[in-house]
C-alpha cells in the first residue's frame, strides 16, 4: 500500500457504541479506532449518551455529543422526533468540524441533509454509507405515512458525492433509488483474534439469538418455532440476547407457551466478550430477520463455529453470508419452517463448524479499514 496522507474524518450517526449496541454502532467504532491508529484524525458526531463533557476521546476517536439522547423508539418504531432533533443539532458542529470528509450513515436520514449542507459550505466531500434500503417497506412500517418516508429516502440518495453499501444486497437495492453505478461495497467485519481468545460461557445452550428486539427481527417467530422444536428436543435450551420494544411481549409469549424453563432472556450483555462467550457455548445461531443490512452478529456467530439459520427474504442481507448447507441455512418466514430448519441445523452443527469458521475468516476489520481508507483517499 502506498503512503496515505492523514485525513480529518467526521462520522455521523445518532447512536454511539458502546452506549448503544448495534451493528452500525459497532462498524463505526471498529473502523474509526483503526483509522485513528493509522494517524488519521477521526471524530464521531452523535447524541450524548455519556456523562461529563460534551466532547470526549475514546480509543483515539473524539466523540461529540451534539444533543441530549432521546429515545430511539416510540411505539415500537424509530422515533421521527428523535431523528429530526438529531438532524437539527448536528449541523452546527459539522459545519465547524474542519473535516476533510464527512461519512454520514443513511439512517435516520435527516442527519444526511444536515451533513450535505455542512459539506457544501465547507467544500468537502460527503459520503453516505447505506446499511439498508427500505423502499416499499416504508408503507408496511408506517402505513400511509410511509409515502413520506420513502420520499425522504429517495431525496437522501441524491445528496452524497459517493455511496458506500455494506453488502451486495444493499448495493443492489440502491438501484430502486436510481443509483445504478458508482456504489462502493465495503462490508462490515469482525475481530477474528479477539473472538478466538474468548472462552465459552459455562451456560451451554442449543440455540442463540442476538439482536435488538424489534418487530423486523422476528424473535416472536423464533419463540413460536422453539415451542415446536421442544416437542422433538425436550431438554432444549435457548437464549435470546438483546433488548428492545418487543421484549415484554416476547417474555409473555414464552410464559404462555410454557417455555420459561427453556428460553432465557439476558437483555444486552455487559460487554462484547460476554456476547461471544454466549455464542461459543451454543450450537446454532438463529436470526429470522427481514430487515438486515449486513448482519454482524451472524458473522460473529460463524467465527465462533456456529452455523446460521436465517430468513430467505429480499430485505435480509445475512443471506449474502450463508451458503445453504455449507455454513447455515435459509428458510421461510413461518414458525413451522424455522422449527424444521432449526432441528436440521442442530443435527448438522458439528459438521458445519469448520465451514462456518472458514466463511468468517474472509472478513476482518483490519482489511475493512484498509478498503475504507483507500476509498476515502480516492474520493
Amino acid at each position: 500500500m502506498g503512503f496515505l496522507p492523514s485525513m480529518k474524518i467526521a462520522y455521523v450517526y445518532d447512536a454511539v457504541y458502546p452506549y448503544v449496541m448495534g451493528g452500525v454502532e459497532k462498524r463505526i467504532r471498529e473502523v474509526s479506532t483503526r483509522l485513528a491508529a493509522r494517524g488519521h484524525e477521526v471524530h464521531l458526531y452523535g447524541m450524548k449518551f455519556w456523562d461529563g463533557p460534551d466532547t470526549v476521546e475514546e480509543d483515539g476517536v473524539v466523540l461529540h455529543g451534539v444533543c441530549a439522547p432521546l429515545p430511539l423508539y416510540a411505539g415500537g418504531r424509530r422515533s421521527v422526533a428523535q431523528a429530526l432533533r438529531f438532524g437539527q443539532a448536528v449541523f452546527g458542529p459539522l459545519r465547524a468540524s474542519g473535516a476533510d470528509l464527512i461519512d454520514c450513515q443513511n439512517f435516520p436520514y435527516f442527519s444526511c441533509i444536515s451533513a450535505r449542507a455542512a459539506a457544501s459550505l465547507r467544500k468537502v466531500p460527503l459520503v453516505v454509507t447505506w446499511h439498508e434500503v427500505w423502499g416499499e417497506y416504508w408503507q408496511e412500517y408506517l402505513g400511509r405515512r410511509g409515502v413520506a418516508g420513502r420520499a425522504v429516502e429517495r431525496f437522501v440518495a441524491t445528496l452524497p458525492d459517493r455511496h458506500i453499501a455494506v453488502s451486495p444486497s444493499t448495493a443492489a437495492s440502491l438501484a430502486s433509488l436510481g443509483i445504478r453505478e458508482g456504489v462502493e461495497v465495503v462490508p462490515n467485519g469482525i475481530d477474528l483474534a479477539r473472538i478466538a481468545a474468548v472462552p465459552p460461557s459455562a451456560e451451554a445452550t442449543d440455540v442463540i439469538f442476538v439482536g435488538r428486539l424489534i418487530r423486523e427481527k422476528h424473535a416472536d417467530l423464533l419463540v413460536e418455532a422453539l415451542a415446536l422444536v421442544r416437542e422433538e428436543v425436550p431438554d432444549l435450551r435457548a437464549v435470546i440476547v438483546g433488548d428492545g420494544p418487543e421484549r415484554a411481549r416476547l417474555e409473555g409469549r414464552v410464559h404462555d407457551l410454557g417455555l420459561t424453563g427453556s428460553v432465557t432472556f439476558t437483555g444486552f450483555l455487559p460487554d462484547y466478550a460476554s456476547v461471544i462467550a454466549a455464542m461459543k457455548a451454543s450450537k446454532i445461531f438463529v436470526l429470522p430477520s427481514t430487515r438486515e443490512g449486513f448482519g454482524i452478529a451472524a458473522l460473529e456467530a460463524m467465527a465462533c463455529g456456529l452455523p446460521v439459520v436465517t430468513a430467505d427474504h429480499p430485505g435480509n442481507a445475512v443471506r449474502d453470508l450463508v451458503e445453504d448447507g455449507v455454513n447455515g441455512f435459509c428458510c421461510g418466514i413461518s414458525a413451522g419452517e424455522i422449527a424444521e430448519t432449526v432441528l436440521f441445523a442442530l443435527q448438522e452443527s458439528a459438521d458445519l463448524k469448520k465451514s462456518s469458521l472458514d466463511m468468517a475468516g474472509r472478513y476482518a476489520w483490519d482489511a475493512v479499514a484498509d478498503h475504507l481508507e483507500q476509498v476515502y483517499k480516492k474520493i
